[in-house]
């Protein structure tokens, strides 16, 4: 029996979010990481580290919180077999972070479906992924859009 099934499951899933804490910028931020990376939970807070001269959550911080997740989640979640690459994203700031924001992200099992469908027919995939970020009272104070890459490994030309 493996050391995951045998510890409680909130222990199992501080320690996914503590494999961030290498990466400075993730520390503090991680809430939960699905076993299966379907679902990523993080909060944004207001702190020295993160406050702009205003006094609100600088633009950078909310970005690079939520940077990566889009991607490493399909990466996960499709396997070895499938080159994924962030291509662009897109951020709208509508209204000052004055509180700890959060975010969401979900992969379900049809959107997996629907890029391996698409990738029988097609060369590469681009999948839209629209994250928003949320105070307290649940109003969305930025919104990102990111543009990630999917295609099969078999179609890649190796060097």
């Amino acid at each position: 029996m493996s050391l995951a099934m045998q510890l409680p499951a909130a222990i199992v899933n501080k320690l996914r979010c503590w494999s961030f804490y290498f990466w400075g910028c993730y520390r503090g931020t991680l809430e939960y990481i699905a076993e299966d990376s379907s679902e990523v939970r993080l909060e944004l807070p207001l702190s020295r580290r993160t406050r702009n001269y205003e006094g609100t959550i600088f633009g950078g911080s909310i970005y690079s919180a939520i940077d990566p997740f889009c991607m490493l989640m399909l990466m996960h979640r499709l396997g070895p077999d499938f080159i994924v690459w962030d291509k662009a994203a897109k951020i709208e700031f509508l209204k000052p972070g004055r509180e700890t924001l959060h975010a969401r992200f979900v992969i379900d099992d049809a959107e997996l479906a629907s890029i391996r469908a698409a990738l029988d027919t097609q060369r590469s995939v681009d999948r839209s992924d629209v994250v928003e970020l949320t105070d307290g009272k649940g109003t969305v104070c930025a919104r990102v859009e990111k543009i990630i890459y999917i295609r099969r490994e078999s179609t890649s030309t190796r060097s």
